[in-house]
């Protein structure tokens, strides 16, 4: 098996493992390929400027697992008192072939020592039903967050007419 990093060329299959991660946890098409339609053009750019990074797996230079890592911006926490960023795991996915073989463990692995590598000291990820035992096994532990889908079609557009109906002087 071997290792190498995220190349942009890599795009189609970044976008084909994350639709297959949330098609596993039981997601539907129809919301699975807008989200990878819009998701391609978000990450596209990212990979190429390296603010999305991370691995694959190759089996015979074949694609079998990949990990993505990000590194995000976020305010001074108990958990990270004296940094302004945390590390973001996503879309870690193994082909169905290769599971049970300590692949994403592996990746987890490379994850961890690369946020290491890069100063960060603290990490987050969003974890599957089929996931946790393993990220608990590796130490990850829950969080408080919550999170909540707003309904945002009665409130139109944030701009300069929106901020007028709030009768924000926008020149100050």
């Amino acid at each position: 098996m071997d290792i190498r990093t995220l190349r942009a060329s890599d795009l189609e299959l970044v976008c084909r493992h994350r639709e297959e991660m949330f098609r596993d946890a039981g997601r539907s098409d129809d919301v699975l390929m807008p989200m990878t339609e819009h998701f391609r053009e978000w990450v596209g750019p990212r990979i190429r400027d390296g603010s999305y990074f991370g691995y694959v797996m190759l089996d015979d230079g074949v694609p079998v697992a990949g990990i993505g890592l990000m590194l995000i911006d976020w305010p001074p926490h108990p958990e990270h008192p004296a940094q302004d960023k945390r590390g973001y795991v996503l879309n870690v996915f193994v082909e169905p072939d290769y599971r049970n073989r300590g692949l994403a463990r592996e990746l987890m692995n490379l994850a961890e020592a690369e946020f290491a590598r890069r100063g960060v000291c603290y990490a987050v990820l969003h974890a599957t039903e089929k996931g946790r035992p393993l990220y608990q096994g590796l130490g990850w532990n829950g969080t408080t967050e919550m999170a909540k889908t707003l309904d945002v079609s009665s409130y139109g557009e944030i701009g300069t007419d929106a901020m007028s109906a709030f009768d924000c002087d926008l020149s100050r």
